[in-house]
């Protein structure tokens, strides 16, 4: 899989490391930067490029970091054709569910759901809150997901794209 890479400060050092994961599992990393660590980046100049090449077909997915992450997404969701979920950090729902609606606490169940109810094709990753085994572990999950072709999750997503 290709895949576009993308941070700001916050997550220099975790990109670095997650596109060595990455390759070493096989996928093809394009890294949009930054290419050198500056503490006062302003992050929409590398997240757009990233989020450009998911949406025109360049890359098949990316996962872009923050600081939390949610700047980043926000940058990301501005493209058109890119959606973009958020991850913190592995968390279980009160009432845990799969994503087929079965008993689960899986703490990382919210990144199939991002893909699978919502064809997810970006991933904003929180540098401040997840280590380099979350990271990895994230990455993993959220790639290995499928989208649905339920047609309501597909009408949705049809809906999400013709108003960007």
């Amino acid at each position: 899989m290709k895949i576009a890479l993308s941070t700001d400060h916050a997550g220099y050092e975790a990109l670095k490391q997650l596109k060595q994961f990455l390759e070493s599992l096989g996928h093809e990393c394009f890294d949009y930067g930054p290419q050198q660590f500056q503490p006062d980046d302003d992050f929409p100049d590398f997240i757009f490029t990233a989020a450009q090449a998911v949406a025109n077909g360049s890359c098949d997915a990316g996962i872009i970091f923050g600081g939390s992450g949610e700047g980043e997404a926000m940058a990301a969701n501005r493209i058109r054709g890119v959606r973009c979920a958020v991850f913190y950090g592995p968390a279980v729902a009160k009432a845990p569910i799969d994503a087929e609606g079965n008993k689960s606490d899986d703490p990382y169940e919210i990144l199939k759901l991002s893909r699978l109810h919502n064809h997810a094709n970006m991933l904003s990753l929180a540098g401040r809150f997840l280590d380099n085994e979350q990271i990895n572990h994230a990455a993993e999950v959220w790639l290995a997901a499928p989208y649905s072709d339920e047609a309501r999750h597909v009408r949705r997503i049809n809906k999400l794209d013709e108003m960007a």
